[in-house]
C-alpha cells in the first residue's frame, strides 16, 4: 500500500478560508492571460485543475467572494485579504482551477506548460523549456 498523500490543503493569506483538495489533479500549468495577470498582480499564475467535487471548502465559505469576467469565468477570492483562490468557467465544465501558490503542500505533478503566451507580460521572458501555447484559444502550440 502506498503512503503517498492523497489530499493537500490550502488557504488564503489571512487564513479565513481553508480548503482541501483530493488528488489526482487533471493538469498544472502557468497561465499568462491578461485576466490572470491582473487578478494576481503577477507575470503569470500557476493553476492546477481538479474535478469540482475534489475540492472542499473547510472554513470561511461565507468569506468567499466571486468576480465574473467578460468571458464568463468566475474567479473566487477571499473577501478579507483578497487572495485569489479558484477559477472556473463555461470552458471547463465541472472543473475547478486552484491557485497552486495557496497550497500548503505538494500536488501530484509540476507545471507542464505555459498557456496564453501571446498575452504574457512583455517585461517577462520565459526561460524554461516547457511547451508554450497561445493563439486565439490560448492553447494552440507555438512554434
Amino acid at each position: 500500500m502506498s503512503s503517498k498523500k492523497t489530499t493537500v490543503e490550502g488557504s488564503c493569506l489571512c487564513g479565513r478560508i481553508s480548503f482541501r483538495i483530493t488528488l489526482p489533479s487533471r493538469f498544472c500549468a502557468h497561465c499568462h492571460c491578461a485576466n490572470c495577470r491582473r487578478a494576481h498582480g503577477a507575470a503569470f499564475v500557476t493553476w492546477a485543475g481538479f474535478p469540482e467535487d475534489q475540492v472542499e471548502i473547510l472554513t470561511g465559505k461565507g468569506e468567499l467572494s466571486r468576480y465574473v469576467s467578460e468571458t464568463g469565468t468566475i474567479r473566487s477570492f477571499c473577501a478579507q485579504c483578497g487572495s485569489t483562490l479558484f477559477c472556473h468557467g463555461p470552458r471547463w465544465e465541472g472543473e475547478l482551477h486552484v491557485a497552486v501558490a495557496n497550497l500548503t503542500g505538494e500536488i501530484d505533478r509540476v507545471p507542464t506548460a505555459h498557456v496564453y503566451v501571446d498575452h504574457r507580460a512583455k517585461w517577462w521572458t520565459i526561460l524554461d523549456s516547457l511547451p508554450q501555447y497561445g493563439g486565439k484559444s490560448g492553447m494552440e502550440p507555438k512554434s
